[in-house]
């Protein structure tokens, strides 16, 4: 998990340290265990202080909305960047806490945080010059606060306002991967001698988040889709998108590799940061699709061609249905439903 506003409701008003395991189910961005890993991610973490921090020109004396404050870090480095007020927004439990982490900081009298939805909070600001949030999710949409950003932007945002971050691009690609496929896929083949095929194809089915290491790219990536978060609609982020993955050497394709970069394009300096298999590690990982049956053989300069439908699950919209179909070289055709849940 990416994020930190996408809890679900029902544990608002337990004392986190009186709360159970239900009670964390139920807001799982309580617990300070998920806020450990996104600050440790210094790719994610650095990225957001870089654009903030050295743009202290677009802060001074500005306004600005955190949405999905989380521990409000992000809130806090843009009023040391100067802005004259921040108000952060999170519906979990973790606001109590980031409320102390203000406080003990001295930002008391600049940040103020609210607890709750967006959609219905009311804010003690109207409008405000820089929407600032962390929303990515896995394959940069699974679980993803991206629909609440962009809702803040039609109701919050000043027309001429900055949104950090204001670029995203997802990226595809294949990978050969026997070794893992075997591991996690066709061992459904055999249990201790018995057939458990039909686990195979719910398997399969399922993305897979996990490290890919750089040298088990077997294709060139193409971009799926850009988002440009200032103009970009809450219905486009259910797409359909061809590509042609053309093969860098001979080779043996086993899933599908999906990652997202993103980009602060508004700031003085550029930043941007890759959650890629070139690129330095971050908690987003990569997405990995698996493909049904044998490997598909590619050679130099062969393509794999296709295309990628992305939606929101129809019954809970934080999950998302992922269809891929593709022809290999050979002409072979394949499509596959992937859910990620």
């Amino acid at each position: 998990m990416s994020h930190s506003a996408s809890s679900a409701t029902g544990a608002h008003n337990i004392a986190p340290e009186s709360m159970t395991s239900r009670d964390y189910y139920a807001d799982s961005y309580a617990h300070f265990g998920i806020h450990e890993e996104m600050l440790k991610d210094t790719v994610r973490t650095g990225s957001y202080k870089a654009a903030i921090m050295n743009n202290p020109h677009l802060f001074k004396g500005k306004t600005v909305l955190d949405v999905g404050c989380g521990t409000g870090i992000l809130s806090m480095f843009a009023a040391k960047a100067g802005a004259s007020h921040v108000v952060g927004i999170d519906m979990s439990n973790i606001i109590d806490q980031a409320q102390k982490i203000v406080e003990a900081n001295g930002f008391s009298g600049t940040i103020t945080l609210v607890k709750g939805k967006l959609e219905e909070a009311v804010l003690p600001i109207q409008q405000f010059d820089i929407i600032i949030s962390e929303w990515m999710g896995y394959f940069l949409l699974y679980e993803s606060m991206l629909d609440t950003v962009l809702l803040a932007r039609d109701k919050y945002l000043k027309p001429d306002g900055l949104i950090f971050p204001d670029h995203a691009s997802m990226f595809l690609a294949a990978i050969e991967d026997e070794e893992y496929k075997e591991e996690k896929i066709n061992f459904w083949d055999n249990v201790y001698g018995f057939d458990y095929s039909c686990i195979k194809d719910i398997a399969l089915r399922e993305p897979l988040v996990d490290t890919v290491e750089l040298k088990s790219v077997v294709t060139d990536p193409c971009v799926i889709k850009t988002i440009d978060l200032r103009t970009a609609k809450k219905e486009d982020l259910t797409f359909t998108a061809p590509f042609s993955l053309l093969a860098t050497r001979n080779d043996y394709v086993h899933a599908f590799l999906a990652w997202f970069d993103v980009s602060f394009e508004c700031t003085h300096s550029k930043v941007k940061f890759s959650t890629g298999p070139h690129a330095k590690y971050t908690h987003w990982k990569q997405t990995v699709f698996y493909t049904p049956g044998n490997a598909i053989p590619v050679s130099t300069e062969d393509k794999i061609t296709g295309e990628i439908s992305v939606a929101p699950n129809a019954r809970n919209n934080r999950d998302l249905d992922i269809r891929i179909s593709w022809e290999t070289p050979l002409g072979e055709k394949e499509v596959i439903d992937y859910k990620m849940s």
